[in-house]
């Protein structure tokens, strides 16, 4: 079972990743965006540790929410509303229980995901987020590490794809050859996920 504690090292996690890899994301947005993808993220996950920090909010669902929350107030662009979507529907899903499943997790994953994907109006295949978010879930299935590795592999996989939604959509043939951003942080946010769920085990 996992608590809140394991949630609020989870955004942790995320945090430092986003921190680590801000300059990739903004390299990889800078030629089919609009270069800021890292720059939003950073901004929006440093503001959702403060967050956290000042209201240590005790359920793994309001957790998330919280992270959510911040996010779309925080980060501009599509990206804020989208991660902001994916983490506090998921928490929705949750609820107030103090400790929750690794499968009850995974269903609330899977219902925040399919809410990202109507409020953006993508399918696999558009070089969106959903390409790393949709494989990754899904693994999680079979565990942590592979959810990780699906999604990284899914952020990899956009690299020959044309985009159709969002700002390199307008770029036609010329998006194709990069990797969407979106799928790439979508990446992180389920590796840093992975290596949370690891220390944990580790830890036991």
């Amino acid at each position: 079972m996992r608590d809140a504690e394991f949630f609020r090292n989870w955004m942790a996690a995320a945090v430092a990743a986003v921190e680590r890899e801000a300059d990739r994301l903004t390299e990889l947005d800078s030629p089919i965006g609009d270069a800021d993808h890292g720059s939003n993220l950073l901004r929006g996950f440093t503001a959702v540790r403060a967050a956290l920090d000042a209201q240590d909010p005790a359920a793994p669902g309001t957790v998330l929410q919280l992270a959510g929350r911040t996010l779309i107030s925080t980060v501009g662009g599509a990206s804020g509303p989208l991660y902001g979507m994916l983490l506090r529907r998921t928490g929705k899903e949750l609820g107030e229980a103090p400790e929750v499943s690794d499968d009850a997790l995974r269903e609330a994953l899977d219902r925040g995901v399919g809410a990202v994907a109507q409020l953006g109006g993508a399918a696999p295949g558009d070089k969106t987020m959903l390409d790393a978010l949709l494989p990754g879930v899904a693994a999680l299935a079979v565990s942590y590490r592979a959810a990780a590795d699906a999604a990284e592999n899914g952020a990899l996989a956009t690299v020959p794809m044309r985009a159709r939604k969002g700002r390199a959509s307008y770029l036609g043939e010329r998006s194709i050859g990069h990797q969407d951003p979106g799928a790439t942080s979508s990446a992180l946010l389920l590796g840093a996920l992975a290596d949370v769920a690891e220390r944990a085990e580790g830890a036991r």
